[in-house]
């Protein structure tokens, strides 16, 4: 547990407002007990207003499904209340019932079915009373119809508060200060641990079968626990039970995507689902360019199975395959990539009712994941040369070999049980993961120059030549939770979570408190407070951006990471169509998982390498480096606010839709003997996604983003490079020495220079902005079958700064060549197309 005293670093203001929220919700519950109200319907389709039968309406513990006229009937307490409507036909519906002093006998809800394409589908749900203040509802309609999302859970994620996407072609995600790795994925309450393909592009969930994506930015459950700064929840939908055959067809700009549903046949209760999505501009590149392009493709299918009333058999199962072999031959490069990637999932999962108010889930899991990544060639090394004039003479050859292998398999066990006891609903379970998994890399080539922290995955200084290490442990942890409606307008949720981790044996215990106070009708005050722990492991390496050697024999006394945190917010529901939240967090983190220093020995044997003249001595990088042995030195706070207000949830008449957000935030790292900025410390971003409804059939849609650039180590200089004595040049007979490099003709080479970890993340990127817009036609409207989007992305074709990579010129005034800096890692202006069809 941390100590008491770390918590003076969470700012007073924000644990007053805590405190003041606990108190109102206690002295409410004191007050009075409130009578129960009756709230009774009508649930219809939206399209054709007929009612929809066999749908359960809920509202705390109240459940009611509707009969054969769509008719409903509950009884709540006095006050705000929650409805949530689920079917596996239509998007999910939840919406406010104000039955504070009288009842609601004529309400009437409308589902949107799932097998049209209407923009009138909630992005955003009024969250329940003891949801995380930072918890954020995405309906898969709106990752579809996202300008630049590329249908791609993540990129729309990158658009929410606080969410920074970590480079502008990928997927992985920095929240609110926190690293990729850090993130936890669960789809079906199952671990997901590489969410990504085609290196980012897309990602491993299909937008077309998903029923529902969360995001908790932080002060998540204690049923989930194991890393420090996000988690998101996936659900996938079942097959329709209305239809005996339906499904649906794609073609974008990642990939071609084939849906097939329907109900069990022979009158069994359940569904059945298949899907299939595959890369298809690799077919017709073959063929121009006689060589392999990057290739994705992937198989999935779900069944459910009403055993009999009360119980649910449901099984998953999804196989995904990548692969990449490229030829590179031109001026500046050539040689081979190859990249393959393998994953399968198996899952099946048991629900059942306990008594009359309980109820209990079973999961058990396996997944098998392997990602091999080779490359061997060489490039111009602009970032290295003599001052000669002629570039084929001064510009250094960089030779990149090496080898990279991450398996892993994850066989997985979870068990949740719930019941319900007056004003209290009880959660407690448990999961265990029998985790194998196994790094090996090999190092034949030249080194990254641009890697300053010498454990970076690309090619750090400080990585092994070598690498084979394999890790078999059991993970596991367990939960009780209250959730407790102290009134009609407060509740608590409080919870203790115990963590297990068999890599270094040690135990963590995570309390954890959320609390949630109704001001009005139209204002809810959130809050949340609690510890958040992190295991050292493998399976966190398929998102990180370092290597750490978990061979080591320090490896059995390193500590669990821990992130102790804090949030406050206050959401507004504005004209009846619109939310206003504004929430502040903090959070404190010990225990950090980061590369040793080299040691003395080692530093004093690495610089006996050198044989450098006088004159040229201090050109020997004389800093010590950062190395793959893992330590616990590092410490890190980030703090800041949000604003995010949405229109998403608006009448199906309403033309303007979508959401904007403001952040300011500030995240820093105590390592090495210094404070200074985390890698995605980003202390301003905006952002809105945007779209008018032109006319029934035209819609248009824009997303614009602007944002402080991320933190950077800039060069300070230049330095003479070294290279090898393998031809004895100074006659000593030392071959395994370093000499000063010079070109043919005799000049120094000279190479950038970054100093040592006194310069890490001294300087910054320039702002990033970016403006996508999409032009989206459907022929019969929002119920037709058939939609045809255009889509730019970049319009302005700004060139970002993903990086600033080194050039060094030709200087005719100087004896060494001119450091200059480019933009790279940046998307172009990319226009593309997309067709869907429903049958």
């Amino acid at each position: 547990m941390a100590p008491v005293g770390e918590w003076r670093f969470v700012p007073r203001w924000l644990l007053a407002l805590v405190v003041l929220c606990v108190c109102v919700g206690w002295t409410s519950w004191v007050s009075a007990q409130a009578p129960e109200r009756q709230i009774s319907g009508v649930v219809r389709d939206s399209g054709t207003g007929t009612p929809v039968a066999g749908v359960a309406v809920q509202a705390g513990d109240g459940r009611a499904v509707t009969d054969r006229d769509g008719r409903f009937v509950l009884l709540v307490p006095a006050g705000v209340a929650l409805i949530e409507v689920t079917s596996d036909d239509y998007y999910t519906l939840a919406t406010a019932i104000d039955v504070t002093t009288a009842d609601a006998l004529d309400s009437e809800l409308t589902l949107v079915p799932r097998s049209g394409f209407s923009s009138s589908v909630d992005v955003v749900a009024p969250s329940p009373p003891t949801a995380s203040p930072s918890a954020v509802a995405v309906a898969p309609a709106e990752v579809l119809r996202t300008p630049g999302a590329l249908d791609n859970v993540f990129r729309t994620l990158q658009t929410l508060p606080g969410v920074s996407a970590t480079e502008e072609f990928g997927s992985r995600i920095a929240v609110r200060g926190g690293a990729p790795d850090q993130n936890l994925t669960m789809m079906d309450t199952v671990e997901i641990h590489d969410p990504y393909r085609l290196f980012g592009l897309t990602s491993a969930f299909n937008p077309e079968t998903i029923g529902r994506f969360e995001l908790a930015t932080g002060g998540f459950s204690v049923k989930y626990g194991d890393r420090l700064s996000s988690l998101l929840l996936v659900e996938n939908r079942a097959g329709t039970r209305r239809e005996t055959l339906a499904g649906s067809a794609t073609l974008s700009i990642t990939d071609t995507n084939l849906v097939l549903e329907g109900r069990l046949p022979r009158g069994a209760s359940g569904s059945w689902l298949i899907t299939g999505r595959r890369t298809y501009y690799d077919l017709v590149a073959s063929r121009v360019a006689n060589q392999d392009f990057p290739r994705f493709a992937d198989v999935q299918a779900k069944g459910v199975w009403d055993v009999a009333p009360g119980r649910t058999l449901s099984v998953f199962g999804l196989r995904s395959r990548q692969a990449a072999a490229l030829n590179i031959d031109s001026e500046e490069a050539f040689g081979e990539f190859n990249d393959d990637t393998r994953s399968d999932l198996a899952s099946i999962r048991f629900d059942t009712a306990l008594a009359a108010s309980g109820q209990s889930h079973t999961i058990v899991a396996y997944s098998n994941n392997t990602s091999s990544f080779g490359v061997d060639a060489a490039f111009q090394n602009r970032a290295q040369r003599s001052n000669a004039p002629e570039a084929e003479v001064g510009v250094d050859i960089a030779n990149v070999a090496f080898d990279r292998t991450l398996a892993l398999r994850d066989l997985s066990v979870r068990q949740e049980v719930s019941w319900a006891l007056g004003s209290h609903l009880f959660e407690t379970g448990g999961e265990a993961h029998r985790l194998a998994t196994r790094l090996s890399f090999g190092i034949r080539g030249d080194r990254n120059p641009t890697a300053v922290n010498g454990s970076s995955q690309q090619g750090g200084a400080g990585l092994p030549d070598s690498l084979v290490s394999s890790r078999d442990v059991t993970r596991g942890g367990a939960w009780l939770l209250d959730r407790w409606q102290v009134t009609p307008a407060a509740s608590i949720e409080a919870g203790l979570r115990i963590d297990r981790s068999g890599i270094n044996r040690e135990t963590r215990w995570s309390p954890r408190v959320t609390g949630s106070y109704a001001l009005s009708t139209t204002t809810r005050l959130r809050t949340s407070i609690g510890r958040y722990t992190q295991s050292p492991g493998y399976e966190k390496l398929v998102q990180s951006d370092y290597v750490l050697d978990l061979t080591n024999e320090l490896v059995s006394r390193l500590r669990s990471e821990q992130s102790m945190q804090a949030a406050l917010a206050i959401e507004r529901d504005v004209a009846g169509t619109a939310t206003l939240r504004i929430e502040g967090y903090f959070k404190r983190s010990s225990d950090l998982l980061i590369g040793r220093l080299e040691t003395a020995d080692a530093r004093a044997a690495r610089l006996a390498e050198y044989d450098f003249p006088a004159n040229l001595a201090a050109n020997i990088p004389g800093e010590a480096i950062i190395t793959a042995t893992p330590s616990n030195d590092g410490r890190g706070r980030a703090y800041g606010f949000d604003m995010f207000v949405t229109r998403t949830s608006a009448p199906a008449s309403a033309r303007l839709r979508g959401w904007a957000s403001y952040t300011w935030g500030k995240a820093q790292r105590e390592s090495y003997g210094r404070t200074y900025p985390f890698e995605y410390d980003r202390r301003h971003a905006i952002s809105a996604v945007v779209s008018y409804q032109l006319t029934d059939r035209w819609e248009l849609a824009t997303t614009t983003r602007i944002a402080s650039g991320f933190p950077r180590t800039p060069p300070l200089g230049l330095r003479v490079a070294a290279q090898s004595d393998d031809d004895d040049r100074d006659g000593d007979g030392n071959l395994e020495e370093l000499l000063p490099a010079t070109d043919p003709d005799g000049r120094l080479v000279y190479a950038v220079n970054y100093g040592g970890v006194g310069n890490l993340n001294s300087g910054r990127l320039p702002t990033f902005a970016r403006v996508d817009v999409r032009a989206t036609w459907r022929p019969r409207g929002a119920q037709g079958r058939w939609e045809l989007y255009v889509e730019v992305i970049n319009l302005l074709n700004r060139r970002n700064a993903g990086s600033l990579d080194p050039r060094l010129e030709y200087d005719p005034t100087s004896d060494r060549p001119r450091l200059t800096e480019t933009r790279d890692r940046s998307l172009p202006r990319l226009p593309t197309v997309g067709l869907r069809f429903r049958f």
